[in-house]
């Protein structure tokens, strides 16, 4: 039987919280009149996370586990949970309890009036003062660059529907944004805002290596920005190159002296190698995520999908 909704939960070693997302989940999806799946992805978990998630009572909805062989990554877990979603209406939560169930409701309400996507806009997150600026500077940089549609305070949470689903299993993108690529469809799209709130047991897996990396593949894969800074800042410096040549000229012609020396050169020498690199450095970005895809790896990889529902019997 076809669902009315599916619920994708991806997490990474939340043995401490799932107990309690568990218990809300229970009381939340018994009070909606919803024929509703939820899907917990395995994104290669070395606590016991599983056990514990097995040992749950599951009451009102259908649920199942996709253990993934290793670690692919969050947007790589959701794409394995969207591939196996059988709901007329898709969405995330996550483990971590900083985005509230009620979101999950208002979106659906949302998506009732012929959306095709809804995002869930965070009013105010619970990040400190450097996340806070990092998130700030990455998500200013996406609606400059990317796609003017991005919201100030960005998003980590969208529902969408059938349509949108196929989209993205017939276009699993490694490397990438699953959230830039879903607003980038084009389709009907709306809002809902709500507070996020602090995680209070475990440990983010939100690592600064990994927004980087978030950063890095958010430009590379859907913006030509990076190329158009190499360019710029070579024909800036090249223009830079002729003036201070120019006046180098004149400057000994009429009036001379000019005492010219290692500070000079050294300086020359740092910018124009450090332009080298990093102008390098993006191309090099770009022919690697080239050489991924030509290699056509799975973007994940499913090691066994557990029926949760006769586990905990």
């Amino acid at each position: 039987m076809k669902k009315d909704l599916t619920i994708i939960i991806p997490f990474l070693n939340e043995s401490e919280n799932l107990p309690i997302l568990v218990r809300e989940l229970n009381v939340f999806l018994s009070d909606k009149s919803l024929n509703a799946e939820v899907i917990f992805v395995d994104d290669g978990s070395v606590d016991d996370s599983t056990d514990v998630l097995k040992k749950q009572e599951f009451k009102s909805f259908e649920v199942k586990l996709i253990k993934l062989s290793r670690n692919f990554g969050s947007h790589a877990a959701l794409r394995a949970g969207i591939k196996n979603a059988t709901g007329d209406k898709i969405c995330f939560i996550y483990a971590d309890l900083q985005d509230p169930l009620n979101v999950i409701e208002k979106m659906y309400v949302e998506m009732v009036n012929s959306f095709d996507i809804v995002w869930g806009h965070r009013n105010s997150t619970a990040y400190g003062f450097f996340e806070g600026l990092f998130s700030g500077i990455y998500n200013s940089l996406m609606k400059r660059f990317v796609h003017s549609g991005f919201p100030k305070t960005g998003f980590d949470i969208v529902m969408f529907n059938q349509k949108v689903k196929r989209e993205l299993d017939d276009n699993i993108e490694n490397n990438s944004s699953i959230f830039i690529q879903i607003l980038l469809m084009g389709f009907k799209q709306s809002s809902i805002s709500y507070d996020k709130v602090k995680r209070e047991r475990g440990k983010s897996k939100w690592t600064l290596g990994k927004k980087i990396k978030l950063f890095v593949d958010s430009f590379v894969a859907f913006s030509f920005a990076p190329i158009r800074f190499v360019t710029t800042i070579g024909i800036l410096f090249f223009v830079f190159g002729i003036i201070y040549a120019l006046f180098i000229v004149f400057y000994q012609i009429f009036v001379g002296g000019l005492m010219l020396g290692w500070p000079t050169l050294i300086f020359v020498i740092m910018i124009g190698f450090g332009t080298t690199n990093i102008s390098l450095g993006i191309i090099a970005e770009y022919l690697w995520r080239t050489l991924d895809a030509s290699r056509k790896r799975k973007v994940f990889i499913i090691d066994e999908i557990i029926d949760l529902k006769k586990e905990s019997k």
